[in-house]
């Protein structure tokens, strides 16, 4: 007997869900999950050869890619809280958003100083931007793997 819901308890603090998704759906969650699975977002990185801007970066340009497959999904994946729509926006604005604001900050402001010294192993706050990069990691894989759970659902 095919699966066509799915029921999972997301990351951010944003609750659980139960429901069928439909094609357009299942299509967008694979493009959403294909963007995490490939990105710092999920992948480990280690301290001692990353660089702090690139890890930033690949998670800021999630906003834009999400935007993009929920824009190219159309109304179909919603916004509600029980839609796909509704959780990638959730995803972004409670998990990812505040995440980017605390980081971002600091380290543009550390690395705006203009010291010729500069280097990210130099960085003050670098292990603890790497804990609580983990801890964001640790969240947006539940995520992609609720999206893989609704992309893998069988239409009826």
């Amino acid at each position: 007997m095919p699966v066509t819901k799915v029921s999972f308890n997301l990351p951010f603090g944003i609750g659980g869900v139960e429901w069928e998704p439909d094609k357009a759906e299942a299509e967008a969650a694979w493009a959403l999950y294909i963007e995490l699975v490939t990105r710092v977002s999920t992948q480990p990185l280690a301290q001692e050869t990353s660089v702090a801007r690139e890890a930033l970066d690949s998670l800021h340009s999630l906003f834009d890619t999400t935007r993009d497959v929920l824009r190219a999904a159309g109304p179909n994946v919603g916004v509600a809280r029980d839609t796909l729509g509704g959780i990638a926006i959730a995803v972004l604005n409670d998990g990812l958003r505040p995440f980017l604001s605390r980081w971002h900050g600091s380290y543009s402001r550390w690395s705006g100083r203009g010291d010729a010294n500069l280097s990210d192993f130099n960085w003050p706050d670098r292990h603890a931007f790497y804990d609580d990069l983990g801890r964001l990691q640790e969240e947006l894989g539940a995520y992609a793997k609720a999206l893989y759970e609704i992309a893998t659902v069988d239409q009826a």
